[in-house]
């Protein structure tokens, strides 16, 4: 292949990106590349793996994918998130390899394009999402691919996995990241309420309407608009949402005139949609005009690989941050379940160090439920009744929960009558 043709189109490249051999040499490279690493680059003798790694081997002797070994096999573009050694420190890079062929159909290179990542990292930095496990890489490369689209996007995951976080860099990745970012809390919102909040309304449109306001689709014009928990959205609005969502028109509350509407739509739940749908408890059209792009955030369970990290991360911003823990502490960090997830585990690091009374945080300063849920795990590896499965899960329930009677009862999918039962027949106290 023209060398000088490949250089002509990597240079129309606006991503960093080169053209390396099939033994991983860089044969051309755009200014966008060798801006972002601090190794220099060196035309026919540099290799990709030293350049962006720092490695003297390909990234497979590593431990990490390597996108052209998947290329080989296939024979089609493959993808893949790394962490690079940057300028900026440790950064995430979303890579795309594309084989390229001879006349011969024969494959003489492939060409690597880097989109870097700049709402996650491997490292501690405040407002960015925080990992390096294989769940949380799924994840970053669906938040990735779906900021630069318009489409509609779920996220669903526990509560603490972090949903509103996902969101705030769905938005600050896009193109309205100069515009505003507006979070809408379902739950808790009456039918009245929540359509002046949506929409707004007029001077004397209902008693105690003794000014117009702004609803906040007008004052997310040109932005987004995070729906969290959607599913707490009362079934006779979710007709006029949906009405909203497809025709991009609304009315404000005691208002005549109809107006536009222009945002970006993200919506999140903790709760099942679908099985809502089923029950008749949600709207199947509203469902697939939100479901556009589904993304699940994974459990910290699911991402165990990550709690050291994230621990230092909460203790270091923290007021005791000239603490640390001991590797017994976070060792036993990682074996906990965290049913309360990322926001559990601040908890947790912030109670830690203030029942340490030394520098270092040991395995006994931890907080009770880190020890006795421990305990409780390994006892429902084995095969126990339902009964004594029940009590376990309801008296963590109790630790760890905060929510009120009436939502934690319809999470479960009891009546409030019922769990009290529950929690008097096993003795437990919810507060």
């Amino acid at each position: 292949m023209n060398v000088s043709i490949v250089q002509a189109m990597i240079n129309s490249i606006d991503k960093p990106a080169i053209f390396i051999n099939t033994d991983y040499t860089i044969l051309a490279v755009n200014e966008a590349y060798r801006d972002t690493y601090e190794t220099e680059v060196r035309v026919g003798s540099s290799r990709c793996f030293e350049v962006s790694h720092g490695h003297s081997s390909p990234c497979d002797k590593h431990g990490e994918e390597c996108p052209i070994q998947q290329c080989v096999k296939t024979e089609r573009a493959s993808s893949v998130i790394h962490i690079h050694n940057t300028e900026q420190g440790k950064t995430y890079c979303d890579i795309i390899m594309r084989p390229v062929k001879d006349a011969d159909g024969i494959t003489t290179g492939f060409l690597e394009i880097l989109d870097k990542i700049e709402f996650a990292t491997a490292e501690s930095h405040a407002n960015k999402m925080i990992g390096a496990s294989a769940p949380f890489k799924t994840m970053l490369t669906k938040i990735n691919r779906a900021a630069s689209s318009e489409i509609a996007v779920l996220l669903h995951g526990e509560t603490g996995t972090g949903k509103e976080l996902v969101a705030k860099a769905l938005h600050e990745s896009s193109r309205r990241a100069e515009k505003p970012f507006v979070v809408i809390e379902c739950t808790g919102l009456n039918e009245n309420l929540f359509e002046s909040e949506l929409f707004g309304h007029e001077k004397g449109a209902f008693t105690g309407a003794s000014y117009a306001k702004k609803g906040l689709i007008e004052i997310a014009n040109g932005g987004t608009v995070f729906f969290d928990e959607i599913a707490d959205v009362p079934l006779s609005m979710q007709v006029k949402l949906l009405r909203l969502l497809e025709t991009q028109c609304y009315r404000t509350v005691g208002g005549i005139k109809q107006r536009k509407a222009d945002f970006r739509l993200i919506c999140a739940s903790h709760k099942n949609l679908l099985e809502l749908v089923e029950k008749g408890e949600f709207r199947k059209d509203l469902y697939y005009r939100i479901a556009g792009f589904p993304i699940t955030l994974p459990s910290l369970y699911e991402r165990a690989e990550d709690i050291p990290s994230l621990a230092l991360h909460f203790l270091s911003h923290s007021e005791l941050r000239h603490k640390r823990f001991d590797k017994k502490a976070l060792d036993r960090l990682s074996e906990y379940s965290f049913p309360g997830n990322i926001r559990e585990l601040k908890s947790i690091v912030e109670q830690a160090a203030l029942l340490a009374n030394e520098d270092v945080i040991t395995i006994d300063d931890l907080p009770e439920q880190v020890h006795f849920s421990n305990h409780q795990d390994s006892h429902l590896k084995q095969l126990v009744s339902l009964e004594e499965a029940e009590e376990v899960y309801l008296r963590r329930i109790c630790e760890t929960e905060k929510l009120p009677i009436d939502e934690l009862a319809a999470c479960l999918g009891v009546s409030t009558r019922t769990l009290y039962r529950k929690f008097q027949k096993y003795e437990l106290k919810y507060e």
